[in-house]
């Protein structure tokens, strides 16, 4: 216990490789603490505090004492957002949010999103992290002419989180923006946009690149090019080069558009993607079959 007291009295921040080896050298040291498991795992449960929850699931496997102190109410507390309460939606579903026990509660945010504000974003914490993730539904995003059903109309998809995406019918070019307000995110992070779609007609995008761009208003921005078409095979000089959508696991495929770092300040996060027009030629290729689920924002990995 001594020995215990005295780490704490460091301050630990952050549990790496040594700090798992001096408690498991703890427990080595003195069989009897075993039979002292409430005062340890309390001490124990302090330390893990300033650890994260991948930290503290592999350390409860260490001993029960370890265990016990790894899934009290006390460390995860720790690692649930400050303001998680203030969520209402928290009391509207079944597992009964705000009386579950704080790992339960952390897991079931983190496993599975929530979706808010009718149905235009979800929310969702970042497994590794606790950090808060938001996507950003179709919905809510200002696109041009998205009422308009000869070049918009909104559907349901069985494998969206959300009750309706957008459809892309028939367009000349594409642009669309986001906006979120930093206030919702987890402060001091780096975070990172992401395009989520789909396309049964990549075919209209065909040597197409797009312009993705991710800033602070007021602030620092970036700019990037990408070519959303996931399977061109013979791409000419436009698009030779450019960052490609991956396949995600939910079935949808996922582009970032760029990062940004948020402070404990508030600001507006600004997210857009614009077709990138070629001067040279009239010829345009008419756009269709494209899906947009929204625009995810979540920390950088």
């Amino acid at each position: 216990m001594r020995i215990i007291r005295e780490k704490q009295q460091v301050g630990v921040q952050s549990m790496h490789y040594a700090d798992y080896m001096f408690l498991i050298k703890v427990l080595k040291r003195n069989k009897k603490l075993e039979s002292v498991c409430k005062k340890v795992a309390t001490c124990i449960a302090n330390i893990l505090c300033g650890t994260t929850p991948a930290d503290a699931c592999r350390l409860s496997l260490v001993s029960k004492v370890f265990r016990s102190a790894a899934e009290s109410d006390v460390v995860w507390e720790r690692f649930l957002p400050s303001d998680i309460y203030q969520f209402p939606l928290l009391l509207n579903y079944g597992y009964a949010y705000a009386y579950a026990p704080k790992k339960a509660l952390y897991l079931a945010l983190a496993n599975r999103p929530i979706i808010i504000e009718q149905g235009t974003k979800s929310f969702q914490l970042h497994k590794k992290t606790g950090n808060k993730c938001y996507m950003l539904a179709a919905r809510s995003l200002a696109m041009a002419c998205a009422n308009t059903h000869y070049y918009w109309i909104w559907i349901t998809d069985p494998d969206s989180r959300f009750p309706e995406v957008a459809d892309l019918r028939f367009v000349w070019s594409i642009v669309f923006r986001g906006v979120i307000n930093t206030l919702v995110l987890s402060p001091n992070t780096q975070y990172v946009a992401i395009l989520v779609f789909k396309m049964i007609y990549p075919e209209s995008f065909y040597n197409c690149p797009m312009e993705l761009s991710v800033g602070i208003l007021g602030g620092h921005g970036s700019t990037k090019f990408v070519c959303l078409d996931p399977i061109i095979k013979f791409p000419n000089d436009r698009v030779v080069g450019l960052q490609r959508p991956i396949l995600r696991s939910d079935g949808w495929l996922e582009i970032e558009m760029g990062e940004f770092f948020n402070t404990d300040l508030e600001a507006e996060v600004q997210m857009s993607v614009t077709e990138v027009m070629d001067d040279d030629n009239d010829d345009v290729n008419v756009k269709c079959g494209l899906f947009i689920e929204g625009i995810e924002i979540r920390p950088k990995e």
